[in-house]
């Protein structure tokens, strides 16, 4: 509580009191989360899993069988968390990014304290969102429901890294689960290599079970289980490659399970019952309602989600949805959407693979030793979709016959319905939530500027999201009938929609780019340096000689973050490093480079030097360059 200055002792006391008088009837609430961690425990079914902590919690308590993640990787999950909201809505969906929220939006913990909660996070926070001031009671490696006053309820998270990408890979390891035991999913080839990772995320599973397991002692040994309401759940799927950062089911299925005490059991899930499973569909967006409901305060109308639990708690929802933006410096747009058995992604970058390289990703032993097999020629088609390019504009999975999501039912005559429903899905929930991150980054800082971009999004002035999308879906269906009208598109008033219909010309290649080209060579001059850099990287990958010389020039001015900004240098790094030997000539530019710029946010100075150092592996960038907050360039014109 925030101190009163010249107020009398009495009032004091007698405030606090009363605030603690209001919270006094309200349960404790103890969340367990783990990282990079997939359904792969007892109480899911799995056999191999040595999860007896979750497990036991599980048998007095309730699993959730069908629980999404937002999004496929640390930041943007734990902003939807945090927050209500798709990161689509807020602008928060690429990785390691930032962005203001409206003075009148408040992330959850913010309503619990004010509802008397004592909240401590221990520790990790890693949201896209700036957050209030304040808004922990404690937040850090020590944090701990111990330290409130007497008689206050609390919230707690623990968070173990245990089960994190980084741990599955780490050697040497002392090897518990036996490789030969594991099931290798059709898309991982099967070598020692990719048996060992998976055995030792199995350990790693259980050494995160373990971490709860302490948690859950010490709650018992305070005489606290009968007042506590526990979650446990992991922020994603495993860290194992075409799980972590990829917006199908083996990205986003994440364990869920929860526990009411008798004296609180009036709170839980209308189908709540001891050692039970839901098939209700849970997604993050639902975790911040449901902790209000919970503590009786009523969820405010602009939250995304629906509480499952609490005074507040609403019917089942048909659908979960899923998201992918910008995986560190590796730009993809993909929307995923399932109604618990079949699982729709429409990838509106089909231009670039699913497994586009990200270095972290690349220290797993399973994705090199994937990667060589399928340069060799030696990838079964199951484990080559992965690393094809284009990806098909639209996949449709059936997870009762295809749980690993490998057939694509797409352009199947018997789910033609299927199909049309998911995607009629899909593109009415962009627009319910206006997802905002159909603008090239810079435009979604630029547009933004002196507001937000959950602001920004609901101004369709300022965004014409209808006009913006549909140039989205155009471009990218890889219809070469589609030319005509993107041809169109070119000229069109809104630099977002240029940029979509410069893609989707990118996107169909060598014939559609040279029977263009003229237009392309305007395209160089074009307001939005966003729009002046796909036109490039279309001119210098398919244009003629001439052609390319001029638009190399153009791309060269564009890579400076000092002169542009790192959002826009950071297209123009991404477009000479696509162009590889054709972009030669730029690469002793790129070596000089200094990488900082003007930049939104810190979170973002490691992309400039990772791409400087992907184009010329020799470059020694300084790897987080000083904090610049200036304003970038880019603003749409």
């Amino acid at each position: 509580m925030k101190s009163l200055p010249h107020a009398p002792l009495g009032f004091l006391l007698l405030l606090l009191v009363c605030t603690l008088g209001v919270a006094a009837d309200k349960p404790n609430i103890l969340w367990l989360t783990s990282e990079d961690h997939g359904p792969q425990m007892g109480c899911y079914g799995d056999k191999l899993a040595r999860t007896p902590n979750v497990d036991a919690l599980a048998a007095k308590g309730m699993v959730f069988n069908r629980a999404w993640s937002v999004a496929p990787v640390c930041a943007p999950a734990r902003t939807a968390i945090i927050t209500g909201l798709y990161t689509s809505s807020s602008g928060g969906q690429h990785m390691r990014s930032m962005v203001s929220l409206p003075d009148d939006i408040k992330l959850y913990p913010q309503y619990l304290r004010e509802a008397g909660y004592y909240c401590t996070n221990n520790s990790k926070e890693d949201y896209n969102v700036r957050k209030q001031r304040d808004l922990w009671s404690e937040s850090s490696g020590n944090a701990h429901w111990s330290k409130r006053a007497e008689g206050q309820p609390f919230f707690a998270v623990f968070n173990s890294t245990k089960s994190h990408e980084s741990q599955l890979r780490t050697r040497p390891h002392k090897q518990i689960t036996d490789p030969a035991k594991v099931r290798v999913p059709v898309y991982h080839p099967e070598t020692p290599e990719v048996r060992q990772d998976w055995a030792q995320y199995y350990d790693k599973v259980s050494e995160a079970d373990a971490d709860a397991g302490k948690r859950l002692q010490e709650l018992d040994a305070a005489g606290l289980s009968a007042d506590t309401i526990v979650f446990y759940y992991g922020d994603h799927g495993s860290g194992m490659p075409r799980s972590k950062r990829w917006p199908c089911n083996s990205g986003l299925h994440v364990p869920l399970v929860v526990f009411f005490p008798e004296k609180w059991k009036h709170l839980a899930p209308k189908e709540y019952q001891a050692g039970s499973k839901s098939d209700r569909l849970v997604s993050f967006v639902d975790l911040a309602p449901t902790l209000l409901s919970i503590v009786g305060t009523e969820p405010p109308q602009w939250m995304q989600g629906h509480a499952f639990a609490g005074k507040y708690q609403t019917e089942p929802q048909p659908y979960l949805f899923g998201e992918r933006g910008r995986m560190d410096e590796r730009m993809d747009l993909v929307r995923s959407v399932t109604d618990g058995r079949y699982v729709y992604l429409r990838n509106y970058f089909p231009h670039v693979s699913q497994a586009q390289h990200v270095d972290y990703q690349f220290a797993t032993p399973t994705t090199r030793v994937w990667r060589k097999l399928f340069d060799d020629g030696k990838a079964t088609e199951a484990q080559a979709i992965f690393w094809r390019e284009p990806k098909a504009p639209e996949e449709l999975y059936d997870l009762q016959s295809d749980p690993d999501e490998v057939r694509n039912l797409a352009g199947s005559a018997e789910h033609r319905a299927v199909l049309e429903k998911l995607r009629r899905a899909q593109r009415e929930h962009l627009v319910a939530i206006r997802d905002v991150c159909f603008l090239p980054e810079g435009e979604l800082h630029s547009r933004a500027e002196s507001s937000t971009p959950y602001q920004l999004a609901r101004d369709d002035e300022k965004y014409p999201q209808a006009r913006i999308v549909a140039a989205a879906e155009l471009a990218s269906n890889l219809s070469p009938a589609a030319l005509p009208e993107l041809n169109k598109l070119l000229k069109d008033t809104d630099s977002a929609v240029r940029w979509w219909a410069t893609l989707g010309y990118l996107m169909r290649g060598q014939e559609a780019v040279a029977g263009s080209e003229g237009a392309f060579r305007e395209a160089l001059s074009d307001h939005s340096p966003q729009v002046r850099i796909v036109a490039v990287q279309a001119l210098g990958m398919y244009g003629s000689e001439e052609a390319r010389t001029a638009a190399l020039k153009v791309l060269g001015e564009a890579a400076s973050p000092k002169v542009n900004g790192v959002l826009v240098s950071m297209s123009a790094l991404a477009a000479i490093e696509a162009l590889g030997d054709k972009a030669s000539s730029l690469h002793p530019l790129v070596r000089e480079l200094n990488p900082a710029g003007p930049s939104p946010d810190a979170r973002y100075n490691s992309y400039v030097p990772r791409l400087i150092q992907n184009i010329t592996p020799n470059a020694t960038p300084a790897a987080n360059p000083p904090k610049d907050k200036a304003k970038a360039k880019g603003k749409a014109k």
